[in-house]
């Protein structure tokens, strides 16, 4: 199934993303390679996935154990076009419990078979906030008929938050100690 391009081939034709592996097919034809980040560093080989589900990946990203002896699956692609040239590519996830979040990637054919490897940070959405949130902005005060007329007249003043309701603090006057309370 080959559908939208989700920004990988907008990116990888601009030069934004960061390749960051390449895989080579190996005597069976399979592809064969290294992936490595300053926090990632992998062995993988692309295990095609037989399905009669359209939505079903590609293939599966199969990583090389510490112990060099199994494979373990770290991720899954699907096959993409890119929107502007029609090119097809593979884009999936990487994920595994040493990365702290998982990596998105996309795989890019080259002319002699080999796989280029790249990565992009994800775009974040922005969102409004929602009222009553703690990062939204408080609702304007009303304004009163006698607001209005005065605010024509005379030029607001003080901080704009209005007079506080709160009782005056007492204090004692000058030059007069506080009488010690009296033990009964």
């Amino acid at each position: 199934m080959v559908g939208p391009d989700n920004g990988f081939g907008r990116i990888w034709r601009s030069g934004m993303s960061m390749n960051i592996g390449n895989l080579k097919l190996n005597e069976q034809g399979t592809p064969v390679g290294r992936i490595v980040t300053l926090g990632f560093n992998a062995v993988v080989a692309l295990r095609e996935v037989a399905s009669n589900n359209e939505k079903a990946p590609a293939f599966d990203v199969m990583g090389l154990s510490a112990d060099r002896r199994t494979w373990v699956k770290i991720g899954a692609l699907w096959e993409y076009s890119a929107s502007g040239s029609g090119e097809s590519f593979y884009s999936g996830r990487l994920d595994d419990p040493a990365l702290e979040k998982p990596l998105d990637v996309a795989l890019f054919r080259q002319e002699e078979g080999s796989y280029n490897v790249s990565w992009r940070r994800p775009q974040r959405k922005r969102e409004m906030p929602a009222m009553g949130s703690d990062s939204a902005l408080p609702p304007m005060p009303s304004a009163s008929p006698e607001d209005e007329h005065a605010g024509a007249q005379t030029p607001a003043a003080g901080d704009g938050l209005g007079d506080s309701t709160a009782p005056a603090p007492k204090t004692p006057a000058r030059g007069k100690q506080q009488k010690e309370p009296e033990t009964v």
